[in-house]
């Protein structure tokens, strides 16, 4: 991105170093566990405080860059709602904050997080080309899907390297500005199907448990766990998932075609 830089054009950049925060946030996590022997690691708050704080100052930035407005725009109805920003903004900060913990939650099993990742992340590179002036959108998912692929041949089953917190955060906070950076945040509801039906199956769990003091709706959460335990191969949740993802972004492409 050197001859964009030198344009003055650094939203690349400014992608890249909010998901290396997000990424942080999950070393200092990791860390504390297996250094530092602490089981629990980042308390839930911390971690919460941190994230919300990180999205905050990321949106504001893009904000000031003239990179984000505060327009809701509603793909398949083609159509735009402004927003009073600092409600924007609130509303903003959740999604990234919900993103980023939902792409966690999608790590784990060998592989699934970075397989279905990477397939967002050709999606997004592939709206980068199409939609933005001379590529520059396409450039930093077009990276990542290139990292992410050389990751998957060591991460996919049996796995000789883990991502941990620390690359499972920078994932999720690197999709959730992408989403952004592309002033679409509701197209992650196809584009993250999965990560959206993993986080809503921990919901689902927990909540059943608590009504029903003590029974549980799935065999085990996330998603993935369930399926595992009733007789999924670790490939097979990784190819159908993946599968999934891509469906998503089709119809997310087609969903959003009357934008530009």
């Amino acid at each position: 991105g050197w001859s964009f830089m030198l344009e003055g054009v650094f939203w690349h950049l400014y992608v890249y170093l909010f998901a290396l925060i997000f990424g942080l946030i999950g070393f200092v996590d990791d860390y504390r566990k297996v250094r530092q022997h602490q089981n629990e690691g980042l308390t839930a708050r911390q971690k919460f405080i941190l994230q919300l704080a990180a999205a905050v100052v990321f949106l504001v930035l893009m904000r000031y860059e003239g990179l984000l407005t505060n327009d809701l725009y509603i793909p398949f109805l083609n159509i735009s709602f402004t927003i009073n920003w600092i409600v924007y903004l609130i509303f903003a900060a959740f999604v990234i904050v919900g993103c980023v913990n939902a792409v966690n939650l999608t790590d784990g099993i060998d592989g699934l997080a970075a397989s279905v990742t990477f397939v967002v992340m050709a999606f997004f590179t592939v709206a980068g080309i199409l939609w933005s002036a001379y590529g520059i959108q396409a450039l930093f998912p077009a990276a990542m899907a290139g990292g992410l692929a050389a990751f998957f041949v060591y991460n996919h089953h049996p796995a000789k390297v883990f991502m941990g917190d620390t690359g499972s955060l920078f994932l999720g906070g690197a999709v959730a500005a992408l989403a952004f950076v592309f002033d679409m945040p509701l197209v992650l509801i196809p584009v993250g199907i999965i990560y959206i039906l993993e986080t809503l199956s921990d919901i689902i769990q927990v909540g059943y448990f608590k009504l029903t003091h003590g029974k549980r709706f799935f065999k085990m959460a996330p998603l993935h766990h369930h399926l595992e335990l009733s007789g999924w191969s670790e490939a097979k949740l990784v190819a159908v998932f993946s599968l999934v993802t891509l469906a998503g972004c089709v119809l997310a492409y087609l969903g959003v075609q009357g934008r530009f």
